[in-house]
């Protein structure tokens, strides 16, 4: 609806308990969620409202809402759990600094936002998010059918679990990112940590640059093309793989099945069992 359309408050100061429960066709501009009083849940169950240049500094204000926008505002730390059971969100320029942020969500868009919530995004459905920094840890976990664009992440153990996303031009600094994960593509990313991708089905990385000891192992259907891997070591154990790297990789130990294609490889470490059964073909190009 137009902005004419909607009731429109500004300026106000609420800290009362369910301050807006159930606000429909709104616009908050200039307000402030904030007081003495410490009420929780101020615009639980609402629908079709939107927030502009507002400032959150109580718990729970977005449960169970639908068709809402949150543009230009801030979300303190000490606005824990903000957005939970919502639908059809869109986020933008938008500080979102409280510990579990986004939790059991549906069809979000998150734009221009600044992130720094542990245990973020988790079991969300169907999310975009792009040109946004994050800091968290178990970032995404649970989550499925996401895109992500543009996207700096810092933290621990992301996308565990995560299943049917695409995500492009990313840089992922994090330890232990997409374990268990099912049909993830990464395309012309940076991921740097450790334990990359253990235990995932279906990952497939295109042009990315990935570091940090052990990475990808016990995977299955892993893909990755045109990839460089610089400073890494002990990779592709016991995973099913099919690699064309274009850089010179330290280690690999004991692929289980497919083919790699890779410049120069420092050591290729083998158990007994796995040199005999030679079900993993390592191709040294020389050309790098």
């Amino acid at each position: 609806m137009k902005d004419m359309e909607k009731r429109v408050l500004e300026n106000k100061c609420m800290d009362e308990e369910r301050a807006m429960y159930a606000c429909e066709n709104m616009i908050l501009r200039n307000c402030r969620f904030d007081g003495p009083a410490d009420g929780e849940s101020a615009l639980k169950e609402g629908r079709d409202f939107e927030v502009d240049h507002c400032f959150f500094n109580l718990r729970y204000p977005f449960w169970h809402d639908h068709y809402i926008a949150i543009r230009d505002s801030e979300l303190t730390p000490l606005c824990r759990a903000a957005l939970w059971y919502t639908d059809h969100a869109a986020i933008e320029n938008t500080k979102l600094h409280g510990i579990k942020a986004l939790r059991e969500c549906r069809d979000i868009t998150v734009k221009g936002c600044d992130i720094v919530s542990p245990e973020f995004g988790w079991s969300v459905n169907n999310m975009t998010m792009e040109d946004t920094t994050a800091e968290s840890e178990y970032f995404m976990m649970r989550s499925e059918n996401l895109h992500l664009k543009n996207v700096k992440f810092t933290g621990k153990y992301s996308f565990q679990y995560v299943k049917n996303a695409v995500m492009e031009n990313c840089v992922f600094q994090t330890k232990d990112a997409f374990w268990h994960s099912e049909h993830i593509t990464v395309i012309d990313s940076e991921v740097n940590g450790e334990y990359l991708g253990w235990y995932s089905d279906h990952l497939t990385l295109i042009r990315c640059r990935i570091t940090g000891t052990q990475p990808l192992c016990y995977c299955q259907n892993l893909k990755l093309i045109d990839c460089e891997m610089v400073g890494t070591d002990l990779a592709f154990e016991r995973s099913d793989v099919r690699a064309t790297l274009t850089a010179p990789i330290d280690s690999i130990k004991n692929p289980h099945v497919g083919r790699i294609e890779v410049p120069s490889v420092g050591e290729v470490i083998l158990d007994e069992a796995e040199a005999l059964k030679k079900r993993c073909e390592i191709v040294v190009t020389g050309q790098a």
